[in-house]
């Protein structure tokens, strides 16, 4: 309650005298003393984004909605509007590039949200062969015998036919599915391999679709915003997000290795137990990763290319 109470408190009231004093006393208004005191990422273009978004000026405000054709004559408003001169590169650079990131991370949303929402459709080409596409990258050497059978069961779906899996994440499940396997092919392989231990074994397909939940749901929030701002300098585009996506399938089946392990020697179970307890707790400790204005989650494997 207090937190909030004081959040209202600043924003409304502290803060506009803090800027006024901080202006008095360097000469330079806010965005000047951000882009030009923090170094290029995360920590610089939340903090732009803040200040542009709690701004009364109509013309900073409207800055983190514009489309990206837009962005040079933005910047030139917002410098005319604080007076700063056209002449100051840097700030100009610097503004532009914040401006970028935050345009490109909504965009990003967007087209995440967008591929959602197609539901998949076996009547559908493209999406039936991205379908067959995962099957022969992570079981290159079986063939399918069938389009509706029990094989699929063998990479992780639940039943004959996987499309029904997918109603839940649409066709964005599959996609991201598909970029991991074949992106990151020894990867996957290794983990679908693993997937299929006697007692502890899980299903992979299943697993993947849960992941791209999660990480759709980090997305939506806007917790991969220090994670893109960090990766990227200019617009997030569909691949970070998929790319974000490996990272998480890689980083969380290692954690259930870890964990299994552990729960196996403690307590001797009979079979998996408590995937989701598992899944909740990886979550919760990937959201604290990604509070970090200095994230930067990479992986020491081999991609292929």
């Amino acid at each position: 309650m207090w937190a909030h109470v004081w959040g209202f408190l600043y924003n409304n009231y502290f803060r506009f005298w803090l800027k006024w004093i901080l202006r008095l006393l360097t000469g330079k208004c806010e965005l000047q003393r951000l882009l030009g005191g923090a170094e290029a990422g995360a920590r610089r273009t939340l903090s732009v984004e803040h200040s542009l978004e709690s701004s009364k000026n109509k013309v900073l405000r409207n800055a983190v909605h514009v489309e990206e054709a837009e962005v040079e004559k933005c910047v030139r408003d917002v410098m005319k509007e604080k007076k700063i001169e056209l002449k100051d590169t840097g700030f100009k650079t610097n503004l532009h590039i914040s401006l970028l990131q935050i345009l490109g991370y909504k965009k990003l949303y967007l087209n995440v949200e967008n591929l959602r929402k197609i539901p998949y459709d076996s009547e559908n080409e493209e999406h039936e062969e991205q379908l067959i596409e995962l099957w022969n990258l992570l079981m290159p050497h079986e063939n399918l015998k069938a389009r509706i059978s029990k094989q699929w069961c063998d990479i992780g779906f639940q039943g004959d036919d996987p499309k029904t899996d997918f109603r839940g994440m649409g066709l964005l499940g599959l996609v991201n599915l598909v970029y991991f396997s074949k992106h990151y092919t020894n990867e996957a392989r290794h983990i679908l391999s693993r997937s299929n231990h006697p007692k502890l074994g899980y299903s992979y397909a299943i697993v993947g679709i849960n992941l791209t939940e999660m990480a759709y749901s980090l997305l939506k929030n806007g917790a991969l915003k220090a994670y893109l701002y960090n990766m990227v300098s200019g617009l997030p585009q569909m691949k970070h997000f998929h790319q974000f996506y490996c990272l998480y399938f890689i980083f969380f089946t290692g954690y259930l290795v870890y964990e299994f392990d552990k729960f196996w020697f403690e307590e001797e179970p009979e079979s998996i137990m408590h995937f989701n307890q598992y899944r909740e707790k990886f979550h919760e400790k990937i959201k604290g990763l990604l509070l970090d204005y200095n994230v930067v989650l990479t992986l020491q494997c081999t991609k292929k290319t």
